[in-house]
């Protein structure tokens, strides 16, 4: 039996966005989760060097595992072994090995809702049984310890993201801790998807290993590292389930792209550019945070991570989708509908990402401000 996975709506919109691009409208690509600069200019002159000298073809990089061990230890504290390392086309390829090498098919795995749409989509594409927990403002839209600990039955997994997304909040070390003795004593295998580490703006994040060694932790070069389109994430697993993961690794996907671990090995020595961006997205969340109250988004997630705004547009419409549509024709402005990331609720909001440049924020706040002006008078709200 085939399973029935949600379609992404942002990619919909992101269609409606190039085609009216195509007719000379000015778009500002506010709906995708990518970061609008490339790659480090070091690691791109690397990836030059390397197609100039070698075939390549499958291949997994020892040095580059070794420089992720590194950064654990750097950023952490934790210590890993490169065999725990595994390369991946990326964090979505992540996220599959580490479902399909962990459960089996009928097991339950928790989520927050609202969350990222692949979460539930890939859980159920492998015939396992999505359990989206519905979290709010009073958790700061994330899991908590006491919910885990409330679940009867326990579910065989649960999958967090801090920073997360839509949301951009973060779990404090506090609560990851009592998450982690929580899951312990339950037997509950914990999936942590760190894609957006390196990506704050307050505390620093702090990686579940740290209070979890057993642990899954899916990765990419996709966010922080600015490198989306050269497809890599690794993922890091116990040393006893090492083999387990290389095995459906090379099984379902072979090997990575070789020209992106050559690229990302020199990537994460280019911190003083990378830092250049976070620099640039701290700016446009403080654009956006000033200019969102004016324009009557007032109900808003923390963003005290990743680069998105989720924000509740509940008084002014019960179809965000709808709404995200005529925003994007009435303005150019392209942004993702809720119920995206919250097939229950999300219908009342919308997220902004704000991994743009910054004349581009600011153009976008000079566009919507009398749209969104315009939308409450006709609701006749104040």
């Amino acid at each position: 039996m085939n399973a029935q996975v949600d379609p992404f709506y942002a990619i919909s919109i992101s269609g409606l966005a190039q085609r009216l691009k195509s007719e000379g409208r000015s778009i500002i690509h506010m709906e995708f989760g990518q970061p609008s600069t490339g790659a480090p200019k070091a690691a791109i002159a690397a990836a030059h060097a390397v197609l100039d000298a070698e075939a390549m073809g499958y291949w997994e990089s020892a040095p580059l595992k070794a420089r992720i061990v590194r950064h654990y230890a750097e950023f952490y504290g934790v210590t890993l072994e490169p065999a725990q390392i595994t390369l991946t086309c990326g964090a979505s390829p992540a996220l599959v090995l580490a479902l399909s090498s962990t459960f089996k098919p009928g097991d339950v795995i928790a989520m927050a809702r609202p969350g990222y749409v692949a979460y539930r989509n890939t859980v159920k594409a492998l015939h396992m049984v999505p359990l989206e927990i519905a979290c709010g403002a009073e958790t700061r839209f994330q899991l908590t310890a006491a919910t885990l600990a409330g679940l009867d039955p326990a579910p065989a997994g649960v999958i967090l993201a801090s920073p997360a997304n839509p949301t951009g909040t973060v779990i404090s070390a506090r609560e990851l801790a009592a998450i982690a003795e929580v899951c312990r004593t339950r037997g509950i295998r914990i999936i942590s998807d760190e894609i957006y580490h390196g990506l704050s703006y307050a505390e620093p994040t702090r990686s579940m290993l740290e209070f979890s060694p057993e642990a899954i932790v899916v990765n990419s070069y996709s966010k922080y590292f600015s490198m989306a389109g050269w497809r890599l994430g690794w993922l890091v697993v116990p040393r006893s389930e090492a083999s387990r993961a290389v095995a459906y690794m090379g099984a379902m996907f072979l090997t990575p792209p070789a020209l992106a671990q050559h690229a990302a090995l020199v990537a994460m020595d280019c911190r003083d550019e990378l830092e250049g961006h976070l620099s640039t997205y701290r700016r446009n969340r403080e654009l956006l945070l000033e200019a969102l109250p004016s324009l009557g988004l007032d109900r808003i997630a923390p963003p005290d991570g990743a680069f998105y705004i989720w924000a509740d547009v509940g008084e002014l419409t019960n179809d965000s989708l709808g709404f995200c549509r005529q925003l994007l024709q009435d303005t150019g402005v392209a942004t993702a509908p809720g119920i995206d990331f919250d097939p229950v609720d999300g219908h009342r909001f919308i997220r902004l990402s704000f991994a743009v440049s910054t004349p581009e924020v600011e153009d976008a706040i000079s566009r919507l401000k009398p749209w969104f002006d315009q939308k409450r008078a006709q609701q006749g709200l104040g």
